[in-house]
């Protein structure tokens, strides 16, 4: 077994050092292969599933961990000697033990006993964390010389790196994500409109585009689904009339006219707003760690930094555009409530205002429903 130390040993010294070649034949699964062979005969072959595994490794000092392997080994046959058992194996956790040191969270180690009657040569297993798996196996070969073949790869449920790293940001208690979201604005609750018999909107015109910052921590364990997300919120809002009619400004009043001097191609009034919400989500997972199902609720605030009106009209022959900037008696404040329901990929989400779009009694009575689908990594 001390021979196999050694031979770990110069496995490991190669793996940090040399770049991958193919100068054995590896198994139809694996993608790239090392053949090493050492000057007592003894041969070592190393199968990897890419080149991000060994890449890995380079993280962690090679006097280092050298130290620890041949500590905890050491141990290991210690063990192994004064047991009966055909296998012993030993957990050892060096990341407790030295906080703050580049070393592997877990190594296990798994020896079989030279005492022991068993088929096959020694072997030796050593696994570091959740990610690698080094497997040791010393044969005799035909020609009667020692044959030793080490095996790296994933010790994850599902044998995929991915899968691990798909894990680990599962495992996050907070992040921050960035969003769009694509959809339509609405005008619902109208009220009042006997002076605003034309207050209806294209629908297709109607756009909302929303740019978000948000930030999403979860509460709880770090198993739990439940999470509390916020951030900024960057809106743009179309708010497009149709049949000529076009929002006008009189009087301290805003109103909708239908012009009949002009034949509008396009009227509209645009506005900005930035929002912060606060809504509690629920985000489920499958058993690859990918997000399933989310549901989520919660209000927000906003307050709105621009507005115009456009319109587009033919005038002599010539396309003419009109910008105007301006309140419109539009409120400033606004606040309501917002929720959103994913499957997958697939997100869904509606707004609320609870306030009117306008001030009290100067222009149309109507609250703003916003929805559509949202562009967003949550996982």
């Amino acid at each position: 077994m001390k021979r196999l130390s050694a031979l770990l040993a110069a496995f490991l010294l190669l793996v940090l050092a040399a770049p991958c070649s193919a100068h054995a034949t590896a198994p139809a699964h694996l993608d790239d292969t090392i053949l090493v062979k050492l000057p007592n005969q003894a041969t070592m072959t190393l199968f990897v599933k890419n080149k991000q595994q060994l890449r890995e490794l380079r993280n962690y000092k090679l006097d280092s961990l050298m130290i620890l392997l041949d500590k905890y080994i050491t141990q290991a046959e210690a063990a192994g000697k004064s047991s009966k058992s055909e296998q012993v194996t030993m957990e050892f956790y060096p990341a407790k033990d030295q906080p703050g040191k580049q070393v592997p969270e877990q190594i296990r180690i798994t020896l079989h006993n030279d005492n022991a009657p068993r088929k096959g040569g020694d072997k030796v297993e050593v696994s570091m964390g959740r990610l690698f798996g080094v497997k040791v196996e010393e044969n005799a070969a035909e020609d009667g010389s020692d044959r030793v073949s080490v095996h790296l790869g994933s010790t994850t449920k599902d044998d995929s790196l991915a899968a691990a790293k798909r894990q680990a940001k599962a495992d996050r208690s907070g992040r921050s994500d960035f969003s769009i979201d694509l959809g339509l604005n609405a005008l619902v609750n109208k009220q009042n409109l006997v002076n605003e018999p034309n207050l209806d909107l294209r629908t297709m015109g109607s756009r909302y585009v929303s740019l978000n910052w948000h930030y999403i921590q979860r509460i709880g364990s770090r198993r739990s689904p439940l999470y509390i997300m916020t951030g900024p919120e960057l809106s743009f809002n179309n708010y497009m009339l149709d049949n000529n009619n076009r929002f006008l400004a009189a009087n301290n009043t805003t109103y909708v006219v239908n012009d009949r001097d002009l034949n509008l191609e396009k009227s509209k009034l645009a506005t900005t707003v930035i929002n912060l919400p606060l809504m509690p989500v629920l985000n489920f997972r499958d058993d690859k760690h990918n997000s399933a199902f989310r549901i989520g609720a919660g209000g927000f605030v906003g307050y709105r930094l621009a507005s115009h009106t456009k319109i587009k009209y033919e005038q002599e022959g010539s396309t003419r555009k009109d910008k105007d900037r301006g309140s419109y008696n539009l409120e400033d404040f606004q606040y309501g409530v917002q929720g959103l329901i994913g499957l997958r990929s697939v997100t869904l989400f509606a707004k609320y205002n609870l306030n009117e779009m306008f001030k009290d009694n100067r222009g149309p009575q109507a609250n703003v429903l916003s929805f559509g689908i949202s562009l967003s990594d949550f996982d």
